[in-house]
């Protein structure tokens, strides 16, 4: 069986995949931000826990080097952390909350522990969303100080364009499966503070977005099945291949230069 690392899974579709995948018999090492909610999924997954603050690439870097400190080998990293900020902010690190939480830190991760991965031909899972094709990269304005706010959304579906983009870098680069993928809109608290989402809620008791279950599925299929039905450095719409991206998602020169630019930003 495999150790999996995954980030995010202190709630929402990371918990629940955490749970599926301690139940398949895999060695989970759960990462969250709330130790609470964090130790209670390791608590009851059998799993390890481990925390990070994506506000802060140094709490990153910390994760990592425990990770290489005590788990000798890693067969997957679920990049599922990540977010919708509504207001738009920057970290201690000077980067906008957003471009931050949902690329720049999971860049920073998976970079980190690439060599421990391909000891053990590894793989890594990238949580994008259906929101990248209202996304545009603009090298010149990563950090989204010369477009409007419109409350994150574009925002936030550029930062899953670069989760796209990001994934066929990895694959080009190194000899590691690599996958972006879209689970479906979850009934989970994501977007809570967005006034969309709340004006939603409001329309439809009960919320809407398929069950979380649903939407771990896709994370566990693509962190455990020995032959993916798709390509390396592809971006799935739940397990469809060749999902719909951005018309940039299958820009491989954007790719490269947002790599190298992701790499100086966070000091690789």
């Amino acid at each position: 069986m495999s150790t999996i690392v995954i980030t995010g899974a202190s709630s929402g579709i990371g918990a629940h995949a955490a749970g599926t995948l301690a139940e398949a018999g895999h060695d989970v090492i759960v990462v969250g931000r709330n130790r609470e909610r964090t130790d209670a999924v390791a608590a009851s997954t059998g799993g390890r826990a481990l925390y990070v603050d994506f506000d802060g690439l140094d709490s990153v870097r910390a994760l990592a080097a425990e990770v290489l400190a005590t788990v000798p080998r890693i067969d997957v990293l679920l990049n599922n952390a990540g977010g919708l900020v509504s207001e738009r902010g920057v970290t201690a690190d000077g980067h906008e909350r957003t471009l931050q939480h949902n690329h720049l830190a999971p860049f920073l991760l998976t970079n980190l522990l690439r060599e421990r991965l391909e000891e053990s031909d590894g793989r890594v899972v990238s949580t994008s969303s259906v929101m990248n094709l209202i996304g545009h990269v603009r090298l010149d304005d990563l950090e989204w100080e010369r477009r409007r706010w419109f409350g994150g959304w574009r925002t936030y579906g550029t930062a899953k364009l670069a989760t796209v983009l990001f994934a066929q870098e990895l694959a080009r680069r190194t000899d590691l499966g690599s996958y972006s993928v879209h689970p479906g809109y979850v009934s989970t608290g994501f977007g809570s503070d967005s006034r969309f989402i709340k004006a939603s809620m409001r329309l439809r008791s009960g919320g809407f977005g398929v069950p979380v279950a649903e939407g771990a599925a896709p994370l566990v299929r693509l962190a455990t099945d020995p032959a993916v039905p798709g390509p390396n450095g592809g971006y799935f719409d739940r397990m469809t291949p060749n999902g719909r991206t951005a018309r940039q998602g299958g820009d491989a020169e954007l790719a490269s230069a947002l790599w190298d630019r992701s790499a100086e930003l966070v000091g690789l």
